[in-house]
């Protein structure tokens, strides 16, 4: 009880010592400094078209990603989302997201068998990305799974 009643008076007398300190200086707040990002000049563009929507992201060789952005995030709606131009939309944006890491040659895998496919492999050359490679990654079943029995009437 006697170390109960000791750590309680300490605490009531630090919190009226802070009480009759004086005015506190107005600090400025503090500046950070910028976090210093990596070179990377040779990097990997992912571009992910479906029906609905077309996701565009680049990543450096280990697969670390740079930056993303897809069509719903710009802001298109409904049917909008799959169309090409919304595609180049995605990557001229991604492609300002992705500067300061000054990436010059992107090899580019396509997934997907959306509309935006094309677009945004176009929008990588016109926004001064230089395409080594274009490689399908569409994930094709090799006989897939078991259809349903014939349906009897």
């Amino acid at each position: 009880m006697s170390d109960e009643l000791k750590t309680t008076q300490t605490t009531e007398t630090a919190g009226a010592e802070k009480k009759k300190g004086t005015k506190k200086a107005v600090t400025k707040p503090k500046s950070r400094k910028k976090k210093a990002t990596k070179e990377v000049t040779l990097g990997r563009a992912y571009i992910h078209a479906t029906y609905n929507n077309t996701i565009v992201t680049i990543t450096d060789n280990h697969g670390n990603a740079l930056g993303w952005s897809s069509a719903g995030h710009m802001g298109f709606k409904g049917p909008k989302k799959a169309t090409p131009y919304a595609a180049s939309m995605v990557v001229k944006e991604l492609v300002e997201k992705i500067e300061p890491y000054n990436v010059k040659e992107v090899s580019v895998f396509v997934k997907g068998i959306g509309a935006g496919r094309d677009g945004a492999i176009r929008a990588l050359y016109t926004n001064n990305l230089n395409v080594t490679s274009i490689k399908d990654i569409t994930p094709i079943p090799h006989n897939g799974c078991r259809p349903p029995k014939v349906r009897r009437v």
